[in-house]
């Protein structure tokens, strides 16, 4: 099945577009250097692979810590939280990345939730 990196984003903060499209790069970034760190052939396997990767949507904060307290048992995840420079209060917890990891690892977590 290969290995893949999912970034889970807020729907509930009324960011624009270009803004969920810069804190998702964050995420993907801040978890490959995660994953990197932890299995660099793994890391390495994923870039070989195309970075295979899915962007889904979760409607609050709450759902979205739950779900990153339980992916983080078990891969490399990136919580971002905005700088505060333009459209959200500094602090603001807005997505996070998780993996690249095992595509049927991802999975389990991620296959209720909607797509971006």
């Amino acid at each position: 099945m290969g290995l893949k990196q999912a970034i889970i984003i807020r729907s509930d903060l009324g960011m624009s577009k270009g803004k969920m499209a810069g804190q998702c790069a964050h995420a993907s970034v801040s978890a490959y250097v995660l994953a990197r760190a932890r299995d660099a052939d793994a890391a390495r396997e994923w870039e070989e692979e195309g970075q295979k990767k899915i962007v889904l949507k979760v409607g609050s904060e709450e759902e979205l810590l739950s779900l990153y307290e339980r992916m983080k048992r078990e891969m490399p995840c990136a919580l971002i939280r905005d700088a505060g420079k333009t459209q959200l209060e500094p602090g603001t917890i807005t997505c996070f990345g998780a993996g690249p990891a095992g595509e049927a690892l991802i999975n389990k977590y991620t296959k209720e939730l909607k797509l971006l």
